[in-house]
């Protein structure tokens, strides 16, 4: 197969090509037009070439220039499209690589307002008339942690079935805390401006929350295609700024000034606001879920981004936690209910430990007080960026046979669908 890049302003476009894939060319066409984006780009695919350890052999074939796109449709240059820039033009580029026959692998968002989702409503559908897959990079369902939650989710013996939960106490909870300065590939990070625009990068509720939206929908409902116009009610949506100082802007960005487009945002102290941070309360499928996500500007020392996750059941709620106390790993606890976590409990949970070895040898659980630490072998923690060549090799596979699985493509736009219908209730 044959990879294309579409104008690669977010470093997620180059962690897709953190490592080499058997079924794809070395040689890698680059639509982009010409500036510190696509700069940035491209030394990063060169620090991956050049690195003494397993080295990436990707040959880059540019094509840069305001008339980008238009060469991109004409060319029809590759099998698969990996798009993650900016998003105000997302679904349009998604939908011209779609109309042109080329399938499409998309960081998130792939839809920022409520406009953006009926215009992916549509790419979907042209997708679908031409034979190619669209499809969203959902890196978080990779995550150990989380895919043991969603295991032991299934065993009905230590979870029991999911509760309904209500607004007061959900019974799914996502919470996810970020950070504008880290480092990535080991450097610090270099965001562009328009990242601190909500304009083209998104609202943070229609950014991060896609992914814990995604994992509400995927650990609660497996295999089963939603219904967004039947099955999702929001009940309530908010959003709030991250306050940026003039020298933090400066120090993720390495611009002196402020560009035109962000003085809107700019408040009477030269600090800039940008609305990264987002709350949504919402029912699916009679289930009650809260997602969370929070933008702080840097991390604690030896920390880094965060997740948080509970799943409330009848016999146990599966908690993810990644504090202090964690070391800022993320940590599996099963917590049964009050009076159930004697003998039987322990007994069951040792023989959904049997079952799970099978396919994850080594996860073990160890007893503190009245909960389980899930113990899992350092091999499992392949880290985030790792993750971005798993989803790329899924995709490459769904490629070759052809075909999403049967929901894939419903629960996304379930999936958009809540997030910008929060966005809209937000924002009145």
């Amino acid at each position: 197969m044959k990879l294309t890049i579409l104008d690669p302003g977010h470093f997620h476009a180059a962690l897709v090509q953190k490592k080499m894939y058997s079924d794809v060319e070395a040689a890698v066409h680059v639509y982009a037009g010409e500036g510190p984006d696509l700069d940035d780009y491209l030394r990063k695919i060169e620090s991956y070439n050049g690195r003494a350890e397993n080295p990436t052999r990707w040959q880059m074939q540019l094509h840069a220039g305001s008339g980008f796109l238009e060469a991109f449709v004409a060319d029809r240059a590759g099998d698969v499209v990996v798009i993650a820039g900016n998003n105000r033009r997302k679904t349009e580029y998604l939908t011209h690589a779609v109309a042109a026959g080329m399938n499409v692998l998309a960081d998130k968002p792939m839809a920022i307002d409520t406009a953006g989702f009926e215009s992916l409503v549509r790419a979907f559908a042209v997708a679908g008339e031409n034979g190619v897959l669209l499809y969203d990079i959902m890196t978080e369902r990779h995550e150990i942690t989380t895919l043991l939650q969603k295991e032991f989710s299934a065993i009905e013996s230590v979870f029991g079935e999911l509760l309904q939960g209500s607004e007061q106490n959900p019974a799914v909870t996502k919470e996810s805390v970020h950070y504008f300065s880290k480092l990535v590939s080991g450097t610090p990070i270099k965001r562009p401006a328009w990242f601190f625009d909500v304009a083209q990068q998104g609202d943070g509720l229609v950014d991060i929350t896609t992914h814990l939206v995604d994992l509400v929908q995927w650990e609660c409902f497996p295999d089963e295609i939603l219904d967004y116009r039947k099955e999702i009610r929001i009940l309530g949506a908010k959003r709030w700024p991250t306050e940026i100082s003039p020298a933090q802007f400066e120090k993720v960005t390495q611009l002196k000034t402020y560009p035109a487009y962000l003085r809107k945002d700019i408040q009477s102290n030269g600090s800039l606001h940008t609305y990264a941070n987002g709350e949504i309360d919402y029912r699916i499928k009679g289930v009650h879920a809260k997602v969370s996500v929070r933008w702080n500007f840097e991390a604690p020392a030896g920390a880094g981004d965060t997740h948080f996750s509970v799943m409330r059941g009848t016999r146990s709620s599966l908690a993810i936690r990644q504090g202090e106390a964690e070391g800022y790993q993320p940590v599996l606890y099963i917590e049964p209910l009050a009076g159930t976590g004697g003998t039987a409990f322990h007994d069951a949970l040792k023989h959904a430990l049997k079952r799970l070895h099978e396919k994850y040898p080594g996860v073990d659980a160890d007893r503190s007080a009245d909960q389980w630490r899930v113990a899992v072998p350092a091999a499992y923690h392949v880290g985030h960026e790792a993750h971005f060549g798993q989803v790329t090799e899924q995709f490459l596979a769904y490629v070759k046979s052809g075909s999403l699985p049967s929901w894939e493509v419903p629960n996304m736009l379930a999936k958009y669908y809540t997030t910008t219908k929060a966005l809209e209730v937000a924002t009145g």
